[in-house]
């Protein structure tokens, strides 16, 4: 048994053994076919790139060749392009030569023509010297015969008619100068007229003088003892709440509000309205009453200042200057409509500057300045700063436009003048307040004003008499001839002027006229 299985094992040695040496035989003869195999694949990759080396070898160098070609034909026409250019430069220059040549020869002509010229003006010139020589001593013998005919040096006698020269000169450019003065007044009023003339036709509204009373109208007279109420008390609590005077007399039908102010008025008018339909007249509803009006004439208020700025095309407007335009349809100024008045210098004041061409952007400044230049007549707040500077603080407060402000507080010359708009505001300002009808003033103050002016002219030096006329717009001033020349009465004119618009206050203008007469009387017996 042992020994089988020893058998059997040197029989598996052996034969593993022999597969060993029979795969290293067949192994050794596949590699070294292998190795053959990948020689011969070599040679054929070296043939093989050898013939295309010598293919791209020989591509290469005919792409060399024609490039070298192509840059030696490029050479060759660069080179022919430099020639020709060099032998047109030639050409030019052999030109330029022969002008220059040219040019040469003219100028050495003109030159002995022009030294030829010159001597002949030497000649010219030393036999003017000679004659002047001659000139200068016959004028010499002339100014000592003149000299002892008239008895005066050639030294007085060229004074004399220098003085004289003179005078005739200082004459004729006087009348020169007042010629022009007197052609430019006129034709600078012409001009002036037509355009405040057309500005007024475009614009004129009717005017109505408004008072500081309103009268209310009763039904019956039975109504005036519950206005009155028990011992007085409807009336004192009425007139407590609306700040309005209540006059109740003789008069058939009829009530009688008397305040200055219109706001409080037309609350009062309103109020007593409510009162007198409803039928119940105690202190308690009244004073309700009273506050429901003074809500309903803010909104109001409100409502005709939005409506006449949408009527005037102004936008843009702040809500406290919408709200005191609103105010200005109830006050007034000499009896004239605040709003009316400030509408109608609006309208003026685009209507002016539309005239004078000023722009489309300046019309517009114009008409909103024109609009607001009293709204310092409708403070919500009294202060003592005149209207003209309280209505530039308002409208510089609410962000106008700095040539708006300055047309409000200068068109009373308050404020130095700076933008082309704040004269036309002062002129519209001056012709909407002074157009016959649209103000009154009171009879004392119209006749101390008229009496002023009188005053103010017959204080000056020379002047005999003075009237005013037409209503004050004209002041006529008769001077003594004896003690005024006719210069004098111009420049008298102009100071007269001057001072009364410095130191007095006038709607419009007024006209000053300066007459000098001179009467010589005698009496042939």
């Amino acid at each position: 048994m042992d020994l089988t299985l020893i058998i059997t094992a040197l029989a598996v040695i052996a034969a593993l053994v022999i597969g060993i040496f029979l795969g290293k035989a067949i192994f050794a003869k596949n590699t070294e076919q292998k190795v053959q195999d990948a020689e011969q694949q070599a040679n054929k990759i070296t043939e093989d790139a050898k013939l295309q080396a010598e293919t791209l070898k020989e591509k290469k160098l005919l792409e060399a060749k024609e490039k070298f070609l192509q840059l030696k034909s490029e050479h060759e026409k660069e080179v022919n392009n430099r020639n020709q250019k060099v032998v047109e430069a030639e050409n030019k220059v052999r030109q330029k030569e022969q002008s220059l040549n040219d040019k040469t020869q003219v100028l050495q002509k003109q030159s002995n023509e022009y030294t030829q010229l010159k001597a002949n003006l030497d000649k010219q010139l030393e036999i003017v010297g000679i004659k002047r020589t001659e000139l200068e001593k016959h004028q010499e013998e002339h100014i000592k015969r003149l000299e002892k005919v008239s008895n005066l040096t050639a030294e007085e006698a060229k004074n004399e008619l220098i003085e004289a020269m003179k005078e005739e000169a200082r004459t004729g450019a006087m009348a020169h100068i007042q010629e022009i003065v007197e052609n430019a007044k006129v034709n600078a009023s012409k001009e002036a007229k037509k355009i405040v003339i057309q500005s007024i036709q475009r614009v004129a509204a009717e005017q109505t003088i408004e008072n500081a009373i309103t009268v209310f109208n009763l039904e019956s007279d039975e109504i005036k003892g519950q206005i009155i109420g028990r011992e007085g008390r409807n009336i004192r609590a009425l007139e407590a709440a609306t700040g309005v005077d209540l006059i109740i007399d003789d008069t058939p039908e009829a009530i009688v509000l008397s305040c200055f102010d219109p706001l409080r008025r037309e609350v009062a008018r309103l109020s007593l309205q409510r009162l007198v339909q409803d039928g119940r007249i105690h202190p308690a509803r009244i004073e309700e009453v009273v506050e429901k009006t003074k809500k309903q004439i803010e909104d109001q208020v409100m409502e005709i200042g939005e409506r006449t700025i949408i009527e005037l095309g102004i936008h843009g407007l702040h809500k406290d200057l919408v709200r005191m335009v609103g105010k200005m349809r109830f006050r007034s100024s000499y009896g004239q409509n605040l709003l009316m008045h400030s509408k109608e210098t609006a309208n003026l004041c685009g209507v002016m500057a539309a005239e004078l061409g000023l722009g489309q952007k300046v019309v517009k400044l114009a008409k909103r300045a024109g609009l607001l230049h009293d709204i310092g007549k409708v403070p919500d707040e009294e202060t003592e700063l005149s209207h003209a500077l309280l209505g530039a603080k308002l409208a510089e407060k609410a962000g106008e436009h700095p040539a708006i402000i300055n047309a409000i507080g200068a068109h009373h010359d308050e404020m130095e003048m700076t933008y082309i708009i704040s004269p036309i505001i002062q002129a519209c300002d001056a012709i909407s307040g002074a157009r016959p009808g649209a103000r009154r003033e009171i009879m004392q103050s119209y006749l101390q004003r008229i009496k002023d002016l009188e005053n103010l002219a017959v204080a000056y030096n020379g002047v005999e008499k003075a009237y005013a006329i037409q209503a004050g717009r004209e002041l006529r001033v008769i001077v003594e001839a004896d003690k005024v020349t006719d210069s004098e009465s111009d420049r008298l004119s102009y100071e007269i002027a001057e001072k009364i618009q410095k130191e007095m206050q006038y709607p419009g203008q007024i006209k000053v006229t300066v007459i000098r007469e001179k009467r010589a009387v005698n009496v042939a017996r």
